[in-house]
């Protein structure tokens, strides 16, 4: 298929994308009413105005509470002096800077190749994505974390690690699963940047000690350990290995901690592989990955720490097999399983998004480029661009034309500059924009039912 070469033409192309994606989140349940936002305004608000603690506080006709740690309640403490609207505005334009970010430090200085047609096109395909359109509906904190990461990813790359650790530390003290990063800065051999990492964790949570002493005590003692307060093992939406397990009726600890250690095993050699490479953008890509499988619950807005995965596979020429698992994740299919998933048809497909993300875990290259990295333990001043996310969507369609120094760096995959980004081939997939709506509804599609993570679904 030929690209429209002129503005007419891609204006054309952009607002037909635009009513496809359109017509496609009116169909798919979309609105989840800002659920999880709606946790966090209720518990600094109450906490804040009415004097009540935080782990006691749940959503009127629910039983969802706060289940972050201490530091989280803290940190989201200006919400309890604006009003509800303001809250939902300011987590939007949160979300998009969060993204916006994300996606500059994944396609790197050559990102104004693009111009304003490749990036409508990523657009389009980024609004598809179900973990890009939950975070941003249900009000999560997601994005916010993932930049946080990708941020001291970056100032390692790029020889500016002096506060490399600031991000991985804050994400750690709002979220525990980040902070399996820190772990790969140990395996990277960064000290540095893993003890600052871990003493800005530990000075937030201690911090939040001095706070909320009471909260900090039942969080770390209690509701840590306690997976019911979050929700469900086997519901559909956990896409981590205990989701399996759960699903399978499995819900042995000593099964899933023998499970969790073997992927342990294979994250840290294919981890430390990528890091002695230089290859920081697939070595973050990894942990992520693996932060998913291992934790006890991951749901499916969660999974936006696979952004960095597509990433890497446009990377290594592989552009097809990223358009292709991007569009498998726009279209809610494990949804399809929500009220049976026995059978060999629930195991593979209630557990499809678990699926890609532990094929992704065990076949993500890495090293590429390597002769243009500089080793992990040096200070490196230039590294090969990264592609964005909806790299494939972007160089699939369309790269604006331009100098022919852009095309040729297009090509070949190289642009100088620092940071984790990556040339991207011109040869790249279809952007996934075909995805087809589950015949199975989502439990959250109404603002009634939003977010219902615990709550067992309705008689078939």
């Amino acid at each position: 298929m030929r690209t429209p070469t002129t503005d007419r033409g891609r204006l054309l192309v952009v607002l037909s994308l635009a009513a496809i994606v359109t017509v496609f989140t009116a169909t798919v349940p979309l609105l989840r009413d800002w659920f999880d936002l709606r946790v966090y305004y209720g518990t600094v608000h109450t906490w804040l105005h009415h004097g009540g603690r935080i782990y006691d506080y749940q959503v009127p006709g629910t039983t969802y509470g706060f289940t972050y740690p201490p530091f989280a309640a803290v940190s989201m403490a200006p919400m309890a002096y604006v009003g509800l609207g303001t809250a939902i505005v300011a987590a939007l334009v949160l979300n998009l800077a969060a993204l916006a970010f994300v996606l500059r430090i994944l396609v790197g200085p050559g990102w104004r190749r693009y111009g304003w047609f490749g990036w409508a096109l990523a657009a389009c395909g980024l609004a598809l994505f179900e973990p890009l359109r939950d975070t941003f509906s249900f009000g999560q904190v997601n994005l916010l974390l993932l930049a946080l990461v990708l941020g001291d990813g970056w100032l390692l790359s790029s020889g500016r690690g002096r506060w490399a650790g600031v991000g991985i530390g804050l994400a750690a003290a709002i979220k525990l699963t980040p902070a399996l990063f820190i772990v790969l800065l140990l395996l990277a051999r960064r000290w540095k940047a893993a003890a600052v990492a871990t003493a800005v964790a530990l000075a937030a949570t201690g911090f939040a000690a001095l706070v909320v002493p009471d909260a900090s005590r039942f969080y770390w003692t209690r509701a840590m350990w306690d997976t019911t307060r979050v929700g469900r093992l086997d519901y559909v939406s956990n896409q981590s290995l205990q989701g399996v397990l759960a699903r399978l009726g499995e819900t042995g600890r000593p099964l899933w901690a023998t499970v969790v250690l073997l992927v342990l095993c294979v994250w840290a050699v294919r981890a430390r592989r990528a890091v002695v490479a230089g290859d920081w953008i697939a070595a973050f890509a990894l942990t992520g990955l693996t932060a998913c499988l291992i934790s006890p619950i991951t749901w499916v807005h969660h999974l936006v720490w696979l952004l960095p995965s597509f990433a890497v596979l446009v990377r290594a020429g592989h552009p097809r097999i990223a358009g292709a698992l991007y569009a498998v994740m726009c279209t809610s299919v494990v949804w399809l399983w929500f009220h049976d998933a026995s059978g060999i048809d629930g195991f593979l497909g209630s557990n499809t998004y678990t699926w890609i993300t532990l094929g992704l875990l065990l076949w993500l290259p890495t090293g590429q480029a390597r002769g243009s990295r500089a080793p992990l333990n040096r200070n490196a001043t230039t590294t090969a661009p990264a592609p964005s996310t909806a790299a494939a969507t972007i160089a699939a369609v369309s790269a604006q034309p331009g100098p022919s120094s852009a095309t040729t760096s297009a090509a070949t995959g190289t642009a100088t500059g620092p940071g984790l980004g990556l040339g991207l081939a011109r040869n790249a997939s279809s952007d996934p924009t075909g995805s087809t709506r589950p015949a199975a509804a989502k439990p959250q599609s109404s603002s009634s039912r939003a977010s219902s993570y615990t709550v067992k679904p309705p008689p078939a």
